[in-house]
């Protein structure tokens, strides 16, 4: 793997996307790719007029998009490419090489009353690498590194998923919030002399609070210089973590894989990705470390 990509359509917010790249790529010393997966298809709605017009106009997009991020970052290496071929395998091609696949949170193929496309939706729920979602950029400038938050679920969370956060927050500078949520288990919530016998609520915490720190131990040792913030909170998962990343400069979820070649992003993440401000990365857990 090597380098960011970029999947451009046009829209503002794969402007924003290409953007925050650019950022990301200048603090790795990484190149930039600008790519778009473009089939001529006539009888689509966006059709333009003719092959040759189509193909004239997305060439135009990307040798723009270059041009404006070349120049708010002089010396970055960016390339472009036009590459002919269905979006979904194309992109999926693109995350698999790349050490982050970004795209925007509206665009490619998103529909009227649905903030991310099916196409991205796709890509997100099969891609080999890291793919981030960015939306439209906030107005300002942080004076401070924003911090980067990561949702932790003890039993399920891959290597991938905190060595993609703990690497994102060094290369910022910047703080890592470590975020659990968890709850009383039902049985024991209903059953009061069941939760006597365990020690109360207080002992339940304090086993997930020790849980939550032997997760972190080894990303701490290999990452000395982060500093760590542990959030533990009792509540839903995605509710926890979204009301820890108001603030974030990137949200790091995981993503599940299952048996029989399924896919899907769970629930937790499937929430961040349609409510979180910040942008957000989702990691498969069975994605290689990088």
């Amino acid at each position: 793997m090597s380098g960011i990509t970029v999947g451009l359509d046009g829209t503002d917010h794969a402007s924003a996307a290409a953007d925050w790249a650019a950022e990301e790529a200048k603090s790795r010393r990484s190149a930039l790719r600008l790519v778009h997966a473009w089939l001529w298809r006539p009888t689509d709605v966006a059709y333009i007029g003719d092959r040759a017009a189509e193909e004239r106009w997305v060439r135009n997009m990307l040798d723009e998009a270059r041009s404006r991020v070349a120049g708010q970052h002089p010396g970055l290496d960016i390339t472009t490419e036009l590459i002919v071929g269905d979006p979904v395998p194309t992109l999926l091609a693109e995350a698999a090489r790349a050490d982050m696949l970004v795209l925007g949170s509206r665009g490619y193929g998103t529909l009227t009353g649905y903030l991310i496309g099916s196409i991205s939706m796709k890509v997100l729920r099969h891609a080999a690498g890291p793919v981030v979602m960015v939306g439209k950029p906030h107005s300002g400038t942080p004076q401070q590194a924003p911090e980067v938050v990561v949702g932790v679920e003890p039993g399920q969370i891959g290597d991938a998923v905190l060595e993609f956060a703990f690497s994102a927050a060094a290369e910022r500078g910047a703080a890592l919030r470590a975020v659990h949520a968890w709850s009383v288990p039902t049985a024991l919530a209903w059953s009061p002399g069941s939760l006597y016998l365990v020690g109360g609520a207080n002992e339940l915490e304090q086993i997930n609070r020790e849980v939550l720190a032997d997760i972190l131990k080894p990303w701490r040792d290999k990452y000395p210089k982060v500093e760590v913030v542990e959030q533990f909170e009792i509540g839903s998962a995605s509710e926890v973590l979204l009301s820890n990343s108001a603030d974030a400069g990137l949200v790091v979820v995981g993503r599940r894989s299952h048996e029989a070649g399924l896919r899907r992003l769970g629930p937790v993440t499937h929430a961040v990705l349609h409510h979180a401000t910040a942008p957000v990365a989702v990691v498969p857990h069975d994605c290689p470390p990088g």
